[in-house]
């Protein structure tokens, strides 16, 4: 495969241009282990074929354009999906712009005008609960079914759990919402995470001794339920992570905050400031929910107590 195929980013679905592909199809939502799974058959499958192995995600959710009211929480933004399905295994990703034009395409039109018309798809592959085409009327069987006549071979991976339930991202979303950090990690394959930029807070954090990066975070991401938790910050995603107390939260305390407002004590941290620099925290596990003290000093020994706890949760390697 030539260099110039690797990872190659299209912006919609008239941006793709000709050639031969192995397609993997779906929304790809936190990119967890059954997406990871997808994207791996269609890998092989490409290296077989001797054609590029092309991810196509739909953005945004298909559910939140056909079902009106819909929560529209995703388990990462666009940037970070495209980034994992990359590590994932794919050589090219397109960016399938869910719009209700796209939405009204029947299953048979689907196939003939953008996998085969567009993409080029000489292979397509899917989770086994894929479904497509107007109404959602199209499943594995009929993909099959309509691709056949185009010579377009269709796989269908299994998306099962090591505890035998399926793997899906509304399960790791639900997981999230309740804090059960843990559990999202076995089906993601590595731990939840929150992207944003470090902004100006009202520097509390500091003047009680623990200095906190507040996030802005991206619109749209999953957030975990309210509380404190053990994890890990990395300052420019890819730099050096440090173990963290993430308070998620409307500081309680203090009572004088509306919005949730996410805030991370960088353990050991000794550099600048960093304000206005990308921040990605990962979450490991809650420690307690959110509280009103007594006093000041019964806040304060209560932030030592979660940051010696922090620490000796996050003892051994991050996820």
């Amino acid at each position: 495969m030539s260099e110039r195929m690797i990872r190659t980013l299209h912006q919609g679905i008239d941006e793709v241009p000709p050639g031969r592909r192995s397609v993997a199809l779906g929304t790809f939502d936190g990119v967890h282990l059954g997406h990871q799974g997808v994207i791996a058959a269609a890998k092989a499958t490409g290296q077989r074929l001797g054609v590029s192995t092309m991810a196509a995600t739909f953005h945004p959710r298909p559910a939140t354009v056909i079902r009106p009211g819909t929560p529209s929480a995703s388990l990462s933004g666009i940037t970070e999906r495209i980034r994992m399905l990359y590590q994932a295994g794919a050589d090219e990703v397109v960016m399938m712009r869910f719009t209700p034009k796209l939405a009204q395409l029947s299953a048979a039109e689907f196939v003939e005008q953008v996998l085969v018309g567009k993409f080029g798809a000489i292979a397509v592959t899917v989770g086994e609960d894929f479904r497509f085409g107007h109404d959602r009327l199209g499943g594995v069987e009929a993909m099959r079914g309509l691709c056949e006549p185009f010579g377009v071979e269709v796989d269908a991976v299994h998306l099962l759990a090591e505890d035998g339930d399926k793997i899906s991202s509304s399960r790791i979303r639900g997981l999230i919402s309740e804090g059960e950090m843990q559990e999202a990690a076995k089906l993601l394959g590595r731990l939840p995470s929150i992207d944003g930029v470090v902004v100006h807070g009202d520097k509390r954090g500091r003047e009680i001794g623990f200095p906190t990066a507040n996030l802005s975070v991206v619109p749209g991401q999953q957030l975990p339920a309210e509380g404190v938790y053990a994890g890990w910050a990395t300052v420019n995603p890819g730099e050096q992570r440090f173990a963290a107390a993430i308070s998620v939260g409307r500081n309680p305390h203090f009572g004088d905050v509306d919005d949730l407002r996410i805030e991370a004590h960088l353990l050991d941290y000794d550099g600048g400031e960093i304000y206005d620099r990308p921040l990605r925290v990962d979450f490991d596990s809650l420690v307690r929910g959110q509280g009103v003290y007594d006093s000041l000093e019964g806040l304060i020994a209560q932030i030592t107590a979660d940051v010696a706890e922090v620490r000796r949760r996050t003892a051994s390697p991050a996820t």
